[in-house]
């Protein structure tokens, strides 16, 4: 007789999430009686050791502000996840704990959902963990980009409408302008998009970021994160399941 499979969400702060319910839908739809799905939310990210203790622990997706420092709590990595320097899906095999990258998956089929092919040039809004997936898929399919943080040399402060007209795909990986902080937005010289750019913001919650609304009001052909984060999360599923086969 099987016993409970326990999967979950580490973060911080994370009372709101997309993935308990995604999958808590997926059980119910797949009649899976034993599977549940959790909040953890932690303060520090050594407070993972106790969940390490549960043997019910199938896996557990990771989300900010902890997808690069849970590398340290793993023993292993999948190529993705060590090229990118990010984990946002952890699972536990015989008590052998291993990262992978699903948020890579999650955009490149974003991207490629909407990418034209004059969109060829492309900025990244800021370098947390989503944002060095985003990178790696970027440097994957050979496109050049560039990442825009509060301390590079272009910056939030002196970046101009000419680079942004430049580069016709803006990617937002900050979280800024997340729920409940929904009035702020990233300082960013909208005046340089146009109906040939491609913004996609990286967020979910709201639907549509201050920043997806000041893009969409230039023209611009503007994504929110939700298909991402389905994606990334049946990626999830796959690796936590694949083993049992």
């Amino acid at each position: 007789m099987d016993s409970n499979k326990k999967l979950g969400l580490i973060g911080r702060n994370i009372s709101y999430s997309f993935s308990k319910k995604f999958f808590e839908n997926k059980f119910q739809k797949l009649m899976l009686k034993d599977f549940s799905y959790d909040i953890f939310d932690l303060n520090e990210i050594n407070e993972v050791e106790n969940l390490f203790s549960s043997p019910e622990l199938l896996g557990f997706n990771v989300t900010i502000p902890y997808k690069e420092q849970i590398i340290s709590y793993l023993d292993e990595l999948s190529d993705e996840a060590e090229k990118i320097g990010a984990v946002n899906c952890v699972l536990i095999q015989n008590g052998k704990k291993t990262g992978y990258n699903t948020d890579a998956f999650g955009f490149e089929k974003t991207l490629f959902l909407h990418k034209k092919n004059a969109q060829d040039k492309a900025l990244i809004l800021g370098n947390g963990g989503a944002a060095k997936a985003v990178k790696y898929v970027l440097d994957k399919h050979n496109i050049p980009s560039k990442t825009i943080t509060r301390s590079s040399e272009t910056n939030f402060e002196n970046l101009d409408t000419e680079t942004v007209q430049d580069h016709k795909i803006i990617i937002q990986c900050t979280p800024v302008g997340t729920f409940p902080n929904v009035e702020d937005c990233l300082t960013f010289p909208f005046d340089g998009l146009s109906s040939e750019h491609l913004v996609i913001d990286l967020i979910y919650n709201p639907n549509y970021t201050q920043f997806i609304i000041n893009a969409s009001e230039k023209g611009a052909k503007t994504v929110n994160g939700y298909y991402m984060l389905e994606q990334q999360a049946e990626k999830a599923w796959e690796i936590w399941n694949f083993q049992k086969k």
